[in-house]
């Protein structure tokens, strides 16, 4: 399926060029960013550009779970694994064979699992919690974080090792203030594809936005990024 960016600004088609020129590859990437950048689109973007596109994209959010429930999440479970594992599970690991694992907010992921997921990426294998049989990993890995790694780090929350491993290739998305151009563009696109701006047969309901809301939107610093102007849009 194809993924469509609106970008006009010089960095993000920086971004966009090193993103479909490492797709074909098989590297695992990390996309950072401040929250709200679009780096799950642009995961999604390089699955569709890569050799993997025809299989299944499977995210995982770091911080939208419990310690205990992410490690089942990602690695799955054999019956009896721990109380209320009453049947096998298979994992997020598993569910992405052959296709991309994309492990939204890494700079969350608990300190004790990280070498788990260091295990995947160095010998691409893994075992289900509570089990013994040895799993194959055939996942392109896309990591994404708001956080500062390297402070992180410093700070012993986040492994040195799984870090250069997760940043082999590295791709940093510029906030939307930085790149103004882009503003007109996602508008107009947030109206012309919002399903909030679609009547019950499916017409659009709102073909254009001002001069004055342009210029205004324009002016603002939007700290959100494009969430936050997807937001505007819709409320608006």
């Amino acid at each position: 399926p194809e993924v469509e960016i609106v970008a006009e600004s010089e960095g993000m088609q920086e971004v966009l060029g090193q993103a479909v020129k490492v797709a074909s590859l098989d590297s695992t990437i990390l996309l950072t960013g401040e929250s709200g950048v679009g780096k799950s689109m642009l995961a999604r973007h390089v699955h569709a550009n890569s050799e993997r596109r025809e299989q299944s994209f499977v995210t995982v959010s770091c911080p939208a779970l419990p310690r205990e429930l992410l490690e089942s999440e990602l690695f799955g479970h054999e019956k009896g694994a721990f109380t209320g594992a009453v049947r096998r599970r298979r994992g997020k690991i598993e569910m992405a064979k052959g296709g991309t694992l994309f492990l939204d907010e890494i700079g969350d992921l608990p300190i004790d699992l990280q070498p788990k997921l260091l295990s995947v990426l160095q010998e691409r294998q893994f075992q289900r919690l509570g089990g013994e049989e040895t799993l194959e990993a055939d996942v392109r890995i896309i990591a994404a974080t708001n956080l500062d790694l390297e402070q992180r780090m410093k700070d012993g929350q986040f492994r040195e090792d799984l870090f250069y491993r997760l940043s082999v290739v590295r791709l940093i998305l510029p906030p939307l203030r930085d790149r103004k151009e882009d503003i007109p563009l996602l508008a107009q696109s947030f109206l012309a594809n919002g399903a909030f701006n679609k009547d019950s047969e499916g017409n659009t309901r709102i073909k254009s936005i001002s001069r004055d809301a342009l210029d205004a939107m324009m002016l603002y610093r939007w700290p959100g990024n494009v969430r936050e102007l997807l937001n505007v849009v819709e409320r608006a």
